[in-house]
């Protein structure tokens, strides 16, 4: 999660050391890859919604029983 929330906050930040850090605990490079990939799609993903002002289907509106607002 570490390496999701800095590929997120501070991709030019990421680096050397961070996917040292994945590979010290066994990720391969291959995983390393599609976990960035699918970080970089989603923070793609986000802001294009957020920027259209995109509305959530009602289907897909949180439950509070499930996930409570903070």
């Amino acid at each position: 999660m570490d390496f999701a929330v800095s590929v997120t906050r501070e991709p030019t930040a990421t680096g050397a050391s961070d996917i040292e850090a994945l590979r010290a605990v066994g990720w391969t490079d291959p995983q390393i890859l599609t976990a960035t990939e699918v970080i970089g799609f989603f923070n793609y993903y986000v802001r294009m919604v957020e920027a259209l002002g995109v509305e959530a289907e009602p289907e897909m509106s949180r439950d509070p029983d499930v996930w409570p607002d903070p």
